[in-house]
């Protein structure tokens, strides 16, 4: 019988930044506890990119898909089906990602409209499980 390796597919731009970070929370006891269940799908758009970024949440399994960013049709959530979606800069995002930012400044970007978004209440979910990771980094130091 002959085995057939499934070649992971290379994710590019945020994706895969993304992916780097995401990676241990599928191994996390508190991220499987609360979020064992939840069945979401996000999309991170970085406008200045070639690649948005849509994360699958399935019952504990966490998939990355690095999706072109030239046809805004294409990331419409009827085509797509994601139930939240982060859309700025590349640099804001990253800054989010690594708690740089609070939520006044949060607050203001979305004011000025450097900041969109659609689906707050999964999109709390996501940075929860952001908090988890920094928690889980400052006990492992």
């Amino acid at each position: 019988m002959v085995e057939q390796k499934t070649k992971k597919k290379k994710i590019r731009g945020l994706g895969g930044i993304v992916a780097k970070q995401l990676e241990p929370l599928e191994t996390n006891e508190i991220f499987i506890k609360k979020y064992g269940t939840l069945k979401m799908k996000v999309l991170l758009n970085a406008v200045d990119s070639k690649y948005a970024a849509l994360i699958a949440f399935d019952e504990g399994k966490i998939d990355i898909e690095g999706i072109k960013n030239n046809d805004k049709k294409a990331l419409k959530k009827k085509v797509m089906g994601w139930d939240a979606k982060l859309a700025t800069k590349t640099e804001i995002f990253l800054n989010l990602a690594m708690g740089k930012i609070g939520l006044g400044k949060i607050g203001r970007y979305v004011l000025t409209r450097k900041l969109k978004i659609k689906g707050v209440k999964n999109l709390l979910k996501l940075m929860d499980m952001f908090d988890i990771l920094a928690k889980e980094e400052q006990t492992e130091q």
